[in-house]
């Protein structure tokens, strides 16, 4: 399945720090999972940037952050890059801590692959079967990308297999060239963003009910001088009708 198209009433652009009046902006946080060498740097700093010249050098296990906002909500997206060590053969239960620490940390995730690297679109399987297993809840969002779509003469994976493996996750669906498109690269995290953001949401309003103001008990005082008086009335009731 295709990522849908971004809706005009969705920003995700930088806010400066000194514009945040109020309370602290909600947290956005996700992660960018994928073997080695298959761009997941490059695609953050692609789309934090929106600059991207040459070759860039992985900075993994750096967490980036930045404000932005929402549907109107200022937000504080932070994006985790990840150790590129994964191959299709690990054992991913056995995998670093840092790394699993990472997937039971964030609320959506990027699957990343190379077009070029049949191996790295292998991995994306059992990746995401281990994010499932640390969340089970199925609305945790996924989406499945292959990267470097402009060199077609080194291609191992045919769009058709991407496309395929996504639809068998249940999971959007991208091919994009972070060094040649930047747009692509912002629909990718724009609609992580806009569904982590819809979650929140659904959180906010199971609560809701939890935080209604209870009715008000009553006074007890109030009631103690109603009782009082309702006993007085009973005893001066029969003592009048006798004295007539």
């Amino acid at each position: 399945m295709r990522l849908p198209s971004m809706s005009g009433h969705f920003l995700l652009a930088p806010i400066p720090e000194a514009a945040v009046d109020g309370p602290p902006p909600k947290d956005i946080k996700l992660a960018v999972l994928g073997s080695g060498r298959v761009g997941k740097s490059a695609m953050i700093v692609r789309f934090l940037t929106k600059r991207f010249i040459g070759d860039y050098e992985a900075n993994t296990g750096k967490l980036y952050s930045r404000l932005v906002s929402v549907e109107g909500d200022q937000m504080s997206l932070q994006i985790q890059d990840t150790p590129g060590c994964i191959q299709v053969h690990d054992n991913l239960a056995q995998l670093a801590d840092s790394l699993s620490r990472c997937v039971q940390w964030a609320e959506g995730f990027l699957l990343v692959y190379s077009i070029t690297d049949y191996s790295s679109y292998q991995a994306i399987r059992p990746l995401f079967q281990h994010i499932r297993k640390a969340q089970p809840d199925s609305r945790v969002p996924v989406v499945v990308v292959g990267n470097k779509g402009d060199l077609l003469h080194a291609r191992q994976v045919q769009t058709d297999e991407g496309l395929q493996l996504a639809n068998e996750l249940g999971s959007p669906f991208l091919e994009i060239s972070t060094s040649e498109n930047s747009d692509d690269v912002g629909q990718v995290f724009q609609h992580l963003c806009k569904e982590v953001s819809r979650l929140h949401s659904l959180a906010g309003d199971r609560r809701r009910p939890s935080i209604i103001p209870r009715p008000r008990s009553p006074n007890m005082q109030d009631l103690k001088r109603r009782f009082k008086q309702a006993l007085s009335s009973k005893v001066k009731g029969p003592s009048a009708s006798g004295l007539g």
